[in-house]
């Protein structure tokens, strides 16, 4: 029988041990940085430790907040996961999320998202894959070309700009789902400086309009590739001058590197049908306070409805039950009933409705609802009324 471990928060003579530990797990440099030794604001970080005092495990907590419909929603965003090989398969990482998803309960978090490096044991402790992020390739030169509009103004950027930038990430992201709000004590710099090499911005009439954060990456042949970190738009006009200054570079980078966010003004413009992956993370949810998490959110004005249904929640005890969900008026609730139901939901079930993606019908093939052969069980799709979710940062 494995032999059960003790899980408490990391203290600062833990960190040395926690870096180590993940050096082993993701191939980190032997020598820690110097933000690994220190304890910061906004995160926790949980340490998973044997019958002799031995580090085995640790998992971090990331205090987020994610834009959903225009709300912000607090967050216990899961990172560093990582258990000693000698210690693998024998719980521990269980034991870690248990601590994790109980601690983020007691400070009000209602969701949760991680990038999981194998699925599996996630989704044995809740998590569902609900979305990926993921980078393209597209060739410079097939960027649609663009007379610079003499009602835009493009120039670099500054470290003065930076609040402009934030506040125009917001109005992108706040109407969305899953965004996160950047905002809090995790993205408070008291000497803020410039992401990557380069900031690019688009304004019209002095107002910021669109911006682009990039790397120039090494060389100017054909293997030469520009990272774009990130390029929002809030108008048409602005993406397309934007797009026409990225593609101003395919003499020298003919291969522009970048994350498209569905449907926006940028990817509009792009000719996503020639890109290719370069990369794809799977990112998982799941809910922390299923009251909450429907509490919390904004939900479509149009949509009203109300549904019972049962919950099992095996790690988050507080989230199993029957519930009654009711929306009206962009607002919604979970209620506890009594009595049965027939409509009975996995949490990870609730995780793919909640985050839009997936339907009812769907999630009941997938074994994560039940219901009896004469129940229609798309009246759980209004759990996900909203839309998709979609992440746009890695952590």
């Amino acid at each position: 029988m494995p032999e059960p471990v003790h899980v408490r928060e990391l203290a600062t003579d833990d960190l040395d041990a926690a870096w180590e530990l993940g050096r082993f797990a993701f191939g980190s440099d032997p020598q820690p940085p110097a933000h690994a030794t220190v304890t910061p604001a906004g995160l926790t970080r949980y340490g998973a430790f044997d019958g002799s005092g031995r580090l085995v495990g640790k998992a971090v907590d990331l205090h987020h907040d994610q834009w959903w419909s225009g709300r912000a929603v607090s967050a216990a965003d899961v990172a560093g996961v990582a258990v000693a090989p000698e210690a693998r398969g024998r719980g521990v990482g269980r034991a870690l999320l248990t601590a994790l998803l109980r601690g983020a309960h007691e400070r009000q978090a209602a969701i949760s998202a991680l990038y999981p490096t194998i699925a599996a044991p996630y989704r044995a402790c809740g998590w569902e894959a609900a979305g990926v992020l993921r980078t393209v390739d597209l060739a410079t030169a097939a960027l649609p070309r663009h007379r610079p509009s003499p009602e835009l103004a493009a120039r670099a950027g500054t470290t003065a700009d930076l609040p402009a930038v934030a506040d125009l990430y917001e109005r992108v992201a706040r109407h969305r789902n899953g965004m996160l709000t950047r905002r809090g004590e995790r993205f408070e710099m008291p000497d803020p400086t410039l992401p990557g090499d380069g900031l690019t911005l688009v304004e019209a009439d002095g107002e910021l309009v669109g911006y682009a954060t990039w790397q120039r990456g090494r060389g100017y042949g054909a293997d030469s590739v520009l990272t774009v970190d990130e390029a929002l738009a809030v108008t048409p006009e602005a993406a397309r001058e934007l797009v026409g200054v990225l593609a101003s570079w395919a003499s020298v980078a003919p291969t522009l590197r970048l994350c498209p966010l569905d449907g926006d003004a940028v990817s509009t413009v792009l000719p996503l049908e020639a890109a290719r992956d370069h990369e794809r993370d799977l990112w998982m949810h799941r809910p922390v306070d299923v009251t909450r998490a429907v509490a919390a959110r904004g939900w479509p004005a149009h949509t009203r409805g109300t549904v019972d249904f049962g919950l099992t929640d095996t790690l988050a005890d507080w989230n199993t039950g029957t519930w009654r969900l009711s929306v009206a008026d962009g607002d919604a609730e979970l209620t506890r009933v009594s009595g049965d139901t027939d409509l009975r939901l996995d949490v990870r079930g609730f995780a793919l409705l909640y985050a839009g993606a997936a339907r009812a019908r769907s999630v009941a093939q997938a074994g994560l609802l039940h219901h009896g052969p004469t129940v229609d069980p798309a009246a759980l799709d209004l759990l996900g009324a909203g839309g998709p979710a979609q992440l746009l940062d890695y952590f």
